[in-house]
């Protein structure tokens, strides 16, 4: 029996380095636990700065995005001012951007530069001058801007305007470049390119009301009113001048020459009867306007003087018809070289209202003279 008690009693060797490392273990378990007590407890707190700052960052974005479409939807401002605003051809969206904020049309830069990348305007603008009323939202300018609502200039050539005088017009609302006009005017390939037989633009420039913006090169702005020509000047008119054996320069130097010298579109074809008349005798022209035609900036009275002056032009000192036009006809005047009156005329003196007496001999001529000749002088 004693010996089965210290069989029972008995503690194996190592007996005690089991349970130290059980101690061990509990320790290291322990430990395990407080350091991930203390983790969670400090992510707590960074995700306490982590939910702060993206509350704090979603506060400011709808705060923008409320200040953003309040600006987008709010007038420029309250003076209901009209700017003008010009936008060079190849101008960059900064460029763009700053060209409006020196006119005034952009009280926030940030603003501006966030409507326009919502509107997906930053490379859809289109070059041109603008008009804006300050009235206008922020979305509303863009917009215009992104649909290329440029200001639109209405031109009237009027009929009988030479080639200077349109110049000057077209110069006057800065939508062409004067030198340019003048050197594509006598360039000879353009010229061709534009179907023109001549030394020159003159008569070609045809007269009507155009719309035209500064967007326009001097160049486009030649062919726009070079195509009116060629749409007014139809086939059957071209078939008709051969029959009246001219070619189309022919022609339109002959129209440019009864434009000149009367604005009555009815007695057109009478002075048209005039001129055929005096060419079927070989006698001069001599049409007052064709003297001074050639001579710089001519304004006034035609005065004797004038009309004796050796010029290429001057059809009292050459017969026939000038080298060219001396204007730009209009459709009246084309026709009354088409069709002229069935009258025997070959002088005719201005009533100084705007309409001519015609006569048939030189004696009845000078009675006119002398009865016209004192007319609100």
């Amino acid at each position: 029996m004693a010996k089965l008690k210290q069989k029972n009693t008995y503690k194996k060797p190592g007996g005690q380095k089991n349970s130290a490392d059980k101690n061990k273990q509990r320790e290291k378990t322990e430990s395990k636990k407080l350091l991930s007590f203390k983790f969670f407890k400090g992510t707590g707190f960074a995700g306490k700065v982590i939910r702060r700052g993206v509350i704090f960052f979603a506060v400011i974005v709808v705060l923008f995005c409320v200040l953003l479409a309040n600006y987008s939807i709010s007038s420029i401002d309250r003076k209901n001012m009209t700017v003008l605003v010009d936008i060079p051809t190849g101008s960059s969206f900064l460029k763009v951007t700053e060209t409006l904020h020196q006119a005034g049309l952009i009280k926030s830069r940030i603003l501006f530069y966030s409507l326009t990348i919502i509107k997906n305007a930053r490379r859809h603008i289109r070059a041109g001058e603008y008009e804006f009323n300050t009235s206008l939202t922020p979305s509303a300018m863009i917009d215009k801007l992104l649909r290329g609502e440029i200001k639109i200039h209405k031109v009237i050539i009027r009929e009988d305007l030479s080639l200077r005088e349109i110049v000057v017009l077209l110069d006057t609302e800065k939508l062409i470049n004067k030198e340019d006009f003048f050197e594509l005017a006598c360039d000879e390939e353009f010229l061709k390119s534009l179907n023109i037989k001549a030394d020159s633009l003159e008569g070609y420039l045809f007269p009507d009301t155009y719309y035209l913006d500064r967007s326009m090169s001097t160049r486009q702005i030649v062919k726009a009113m070079v195509n009116q020509f060629w749409k007014k000047v139809t086939p059957e008119m071209i078939k008709r001048a051969g029959e009246k054996r001219f070619n189309i320069h022919q022609l339109v130097t002959f129209a440019s020459i009864i434009g000149k010298e009367s604005g009555n579109d009815a007695e057109k074809p009478l002075i048209s009867a005039v001129f055929y008349n005096r060419l079927k005798k070989r006698m001069p022209l001599q049409s007052d306007p064709t003297a001074v035609y050639d001579l710089d900036n001519f304004e006034g009275k035609i005065l004797r003087s004038h009309l004796k002056r050796k010029s290429p032009f001057n059809t009292y000192v050459i017969r026939g018809l000038p080298p060219g036009p001396i204007a730009n006809p209009g459709v009246t005047s084309l026709k009354a070289v088409l069709y002229p009156a069935s009258v025997n005329y070959l002088y005719f003196v201005s009533k100084k209202d705007g309409t001519h007496f015609f006569s048939s001999s030189l004696a009845e001529h000078k009675h006119a003279i002398n009865r016209y000749r004192y007319i609100n002088n």
